[in-house]
């Protein structure tokens, strides 16, 4: 039989099957916790911009553990009824004011430009898409703030006929390196990415499998809404392992610096780069002896930063590693010009080549550097995974940067290019 229902009802019915539902996407309070550890430090009593909120089991922990004054924006009142309801319950009614608005277009004196010092979307911008969100909301971003944007991707380069047919009907996905590739386009570097654990579907899936069971099919649109979600589940349940939410941490890029791969005919500019910004020629000759190194050089992985007037300022170098037999890269060197030194010409320059390296789809990352500056790309100690350089050097020292978390990190020593002498 057709469903003649409207959409109103459609969509009436949608809501109404998920109404006090744990979670409305995929999700934990646990991976809500690393999302918040890895957008890093947040100013005391930070402002939050919850964007479609839903019930807010975000809102609620922002509220409670990071101590935020949170915003949170839904288009659906009976969603924000019950997190003012919670809200209230658990002491945080002074800590979430929620507004019912549109996330495409939030205009009006509640969204003043530079407001925000955390913009958080759990499994909602798809409603608007990954790219007009990335590239809109960060007007709403103070200095310094940054953006927490989840999308569903493809975990796969070869998904199943049975899987592109259902996501080709419901919002075409992209893979990892692909959305990354979409981030960068739309004026963000990307500070984090994390492929959610199967665990947060299951915490989605198994009460919604249990609402469309005990649901009254004869309700206005509700017959189209369980269809739906029965096939939804069923595709989870078959072609599962083929795609999966990516939660990214995204900053804008620092409108100070174009940052671009290395030119054709640049090789004697970034020489001279190198040359300046250390005491020796020795990184200078060490980058001309890469690009020797076939296996080692990957030309769009030699990344520079220009000046206001079009020369060089800084330069960050990848090529390629192993540990063990493990394909790896290498961060070596990264030279920023002494005129530009100190104005984040080499933090901008860096970003930008590692999220080259994400594009690529590359999954690690190893630098020897300076403990109290590389945190801050997220690199840590490398020992942490078992990798470990086959000379001496302070363990705080040797650092590594998981590029794609859904790649098992390999273990052992790290072997370099032939140039690097080592």
């Amino acid at each position: 039989m057709t469903d003649h229902t409207d959409d109103a009802s459609r969509t009436e019915a949608f809501f109404s099957l998920h109404h006090r539902l744990p979670r409305q996407s995929p999700g934990s309070d646990a991976t809500t916790r690393r999302l918040l550890a890895l957008a890093g430090p947040l100013p005391d009593r930070p402002r939050v911009l919850d964007l479609g909120c839903g019930p807010g089991r975000a809102a609620l922990l922002l509220a409670a553990e990071a101590d935020a004054e949170v915003t949170a924006v839904d288009l659906h009142q009976p969603f924000l009824d019950e997190l003012r309801e919670a809200a209230g319950a658990r002491g945080l009614g002074d800590r979430i004011r929620t507004i019912r608005a549109d996330m495409g277009d939030l205009t009006g004196p509640a969204f003043p430009e530079g407001s925000f010092d955390l913009i958080w979307a759990e499994g909602s911008a798809y409603c608007i898409g990954f790219d007009p969100a990335v590239r809109d909301w960060q007007r709403l971003l103070a200095p310094g703030g940054a953006m927490m944007i989840s999308e569903c991707v493809w975990t796969t380069d070869a998904p199943s006929a049975g899987a592109r047919d259902f996501w080709d009907r419901n919002g075409s996905l992209r893979t990892l390196p692909g959305t990354t590739a979409a981030a960068v386009a739309a004026g963000c570097t990307v500070s984090a990415v994390l492929v959610q654990p199967e665990s947060d579907w299951d915490a989605y899936y198994v009460p919604l499998a249990e609402r469309v069971e005990s649901a009254d099919p004869s309700a206005p649109g509700m017959r189209w809404a369980l269809a739906a979600t029965r096939e939804e589940l069923a595709v989870r349940r078959e072609h599962g392992a083929e795609y999966g939410y990516a939660a990214y941490v995204l900053r804008p890029a620092d409108p100070r610096w174009a940052t671009r791969p290395e030119a054709a005919g640049e090789r004697e500019a970034v020489h001279a780069v190198n040359t300046a910004a250390f005491p020796t020629r020795d990184e200078a000759d060490l980058v001309d002896a890469l690009r020797e190194d076939p296996e080692a050089w990957l030309p769009e992985l030699s990344h520079v930063a220009e000046a206001p007037d079009g020369s060089l300022a800084a330069y960050a170098l990848l090529t390629r590693c192993r540990v063990g037999d493990a394909p790896a890269l290498a961060l070596a060197p990264v030279a920023t010009s002494p005129a530009y030194q100190r104005q984040g010409a080499g933090q901008a320059v860096v970003r930008a080549v590692l999220d080259a390296a994400r594009v690529r789809g590359e999954a690690l990352v190893l630098v020897l550097g300076h403990p109290e500056y590389y945190p801050r790309f997220g690199f840590e100690p490398a020992s942490r995974y078992g990798i470990r350089p086959g000379f001496e050097v302070p363990d705080e020292a040797m650092m590594a940067l998981v590029l794609d978390d859904s790649v098992s990190v390999p273990a052992g020593l790290i072997r370099y290019p032939a140039a690097f002498g080592v």
